[in-house]
C-alpha cells in the first residue's frame, strides 16, 4: 500500500493543514477536529486501489471527522464507505443512527449525506470506498443500512469483515489479474451483506445483467491509462462477446470509443492543471492516458475544450505567492 502521509516527517505547525489536504485529495473532503495540539498529532495513511475500489488504511491520534451537509451536497462522485474497525472502538453517525464499532465490526455510510466519525481512542481503521453506481443498490436500502453495526451477529458480515481485512493489507491481491478477478466479487459481497442484514434476498439475487452497464463503465474508468484497453479485453473480463458489449453500452447511449476518449481527455486536463502538471511534458501526459500521437492529442484536446493542452496548462499555472 502506497504511503500518502506520515506526520512524523511533517513539522508540527504544518500538520493540521497537511492532514486535511491529504484526506481531501486521497479519501474524501471532510472537516477534521483534532483532540490534541499540533505537536502531539500523529497520522499515518496508506492508500491502495482494486479497480474502482479505493482502500485507505489509517492510524492516528484521537480525532473527529465530519462530512458536513454542504460537503455532502457538493458531492460529484457519490460513494459508499465501508469503515472497518481494527482495534479499540469508534462511533459512526448518519441518518440519525449511531453505531459503536469494535474490532472486526464495520459500518456502511454514504458520501451524499452528512456523517460523523468519532475516534476518541485514536484511529485504527480500514476505509474502503465503493462508487455508489457500482454497488447499484436502491437508495432506500442504503439509507436503511447506513451506520448499522455489522459484524459477528451476521454471518455474511462476519465473512465480509475477514475478506476485506485481508484485501486491505494484501499487495498481491491488489495487482494485475488478481485485482481484475476480485472487483466484482468484492462488490457482490457488499450487496450480499446489505441483503442479509435487511432481510431482502432479492437484492442478492438481482441479475448480474442489471448492473452490467455500471460494472463495465467502472472497469473502463479504472483502466483508462492501460495501453491495451480494448473492446475485446473489456468484453472478456465481463464474460460477454464484443457484440454484446456494444449492445449493452448502446442502451445507455454510450459510444465506446467516444466515451473512452472523452474520459481520457478529462484525466489529461485534470493532470495538466494540477500541481505536477509541469513535471512532465505535454506529450508524456497524453501518452500516459492512451494518446500515443502528440499531434493527434493536441487536436482532440482543442476540439473538446476549445484550447490547446499547452494553453490550458499555462492558464492554470500556480500564481507566485506575494
Amino acid at each position: 500500500m502506497s504511503p500518502v502521509l506520515d506526520t512524523a516527517l511533517v513539522p508540527p505547525r504544518e500538520r493540521e493543514e497537511t492532514i486535511r489536504h491529504a484526506v481531501w485529495e486521497s479519501v474524501v473532503p471532510v472537516d477534521i477536529d483534532h483532540h490534541l495540539p499540533p505537536k502531539d498529532l500523529s497520522v499515518h495513511i496508506g492508500l491502495g486501489t482494486v479497480g474502482p475500489i479505493r482502500i485507505c488504511s489509517a492510524r492516528a491520534t484521537a480525532l473527529t471527522v465530519q462530512r458536513t451537509e454542504r460537503l455532502a451536497r457538493e458531492d460529484e462522485e457519490p460513494a459508499v464507505f465501508l469503515g472497518l474497525q481494527l482495534t479499540g472502538t469508534s462511533l459512526v453517525t448518519q441518518n440519525d443512527r449511531q453505531s459503536l464499532l469494535r474490532p472486526g465490526d464495520f459500518a456502511l455510510y454514504e458520501t451524499t449525506a452528512p456523517y460523523t466519525l468519532d475516534f476518541n481512542e485514536g484511529v485504527a481503521h480500514h476505509f474502503l470506498r465503493f462508487p455508489r453506481a457500482a454497488l447499484a443498490l436502491p437508495e432506500r436500502s442504503l439509507r436503511d443500512i447506513a451506520a448499522v453495526p455489522l459484524g459477528s451477529d451476521n454471518p455474511v458480515a462476519s465473512l465480509a469483515s475477514t475478506y476485506f481485512s485481508q484485501l486491505a493489507v494484501s499487495e498481491e491481491l491488489r495487482r494485475g489479474l488478481h485485482a481484475d478477478a476480485i472487483v466484482e466479487p468484492s462488490i457482490e459481497l457488499v450487496r450480499a451483506v446489505v441483503a442479509s442484514q435487511l432481510g431482502n434476498s432479492s437484492l442478492a439475487r438481482a441479475p448480474m445483467e442489471a448492473t452490467l452497464n455500471l460494472r463495465i463503465t467502472q472497469y473502463i474508468r479504472a483502466h483508462l491509462a492501460d495501453a491495451d484497453l480494448s473492446p475485446a479485453r473489456i468484453a472478456a473480463v465481463h464474460g460477454i462477446s464484443v457484440r454484446h458489449l456494444y449492445t449493452v453500452l448502446a442502451r445507455s447511449g454510450i459510444s465506446l470509443g467516444d466515451w473512452i476518449r472523452s474520459h481520457r481527455l478529462a484525466e489529461c486536463r485534470r493532470e495538466l492543471a494540477g500541481p505536477n502538471g509541469r513535471l512532465r511534458t505535454i506529450a508524456a501526459i497524453g501518452r500516459s492516458w492512451g494518446f500515443v500521437d502528440a499531434t493527434h492529442f493536441s487536436k482532440v484536446f482543442r476540439q473538446a475544450y476549445g484550447v490547446s493542452p499547452r494553453a490550458w496548462r499555462d492558464q492554470n499555472r500556480p500564481r507566485p505567492s506575494a
